[in-house]
């Protein structure tokens, strides 16, 4: 027996591809495909306009580093200054709050707002200033400045050697 004539996608001008004709291989094929579709945009700007509560993508934040200060600000839009938290901790700042809806449930037929709650953590690469630290609020948008902390100055102390016994 020939190996060419048992490997059906190298035979002559009537060659068949192993994925033709066979409707598992072509339902396989088209389920990869929609998974594929389905999680391809994850965190990315067109998914995440869509749905603001996936990944990182809510609250939108600008992050501004200077040599005094590291300024955060996040977008959070239709919420007030009760409904976020902003805490320091472990060399990270944590943005986190909840958005609830003012009509009824029974009232609404179509909705496209994001409710309910969210958090948002950022790590600090630099040294802060904790007791210096500010946030303020604003127009839907909150600016948290952060004041580096100054560099610990590297004392240098002599060590005297003693002789050897």
């Amino acid at each position: 027996m020939n190996m060419r004539e048992m490997i059906p996608w190298g035979r002559s001008s009537q060659s068949v591809s192993p994925f033709n004709g066979d409707p598992f291989v072509s339902l396989q094929r088209e389920m990869n495909r929609l998974f594929d579709d389905v999680f391809r945009g994850f965190d990315t700007p067109a998914l995440a306009t869509r749905f603001p509560a996936f990944g990182t993508s809510w609250p939108k934040l600008e992050i501004a580093d200077s040599d005094k200060a590291l300024t955060i600000l996040a977008e959070v839009p239709g919420l007030a200054e009760k409904d976020i938290e902003v805490l320091l901790d472990d060399g990270a700042l944590t943005i986190r709050g909840e958005k609830t809806s003012d009509t009824e449930d029974k009232d609404k037929q179509f909705s496209e707002h994001f409710y309910g709650r969210f958090e948002r953590r950022i790590p600090l690469n630099s040294a802060v200033a904790a007791d210096k630290v500010s946030a303020s609020f604003k127009n839907g948008l909150l600016t948290v400045t952060l004041p580096k902390a100054e560099p610990a100055a590297a004392a240098a102390k002599r060590i005297a050697i003693q002789p050897g016994k």
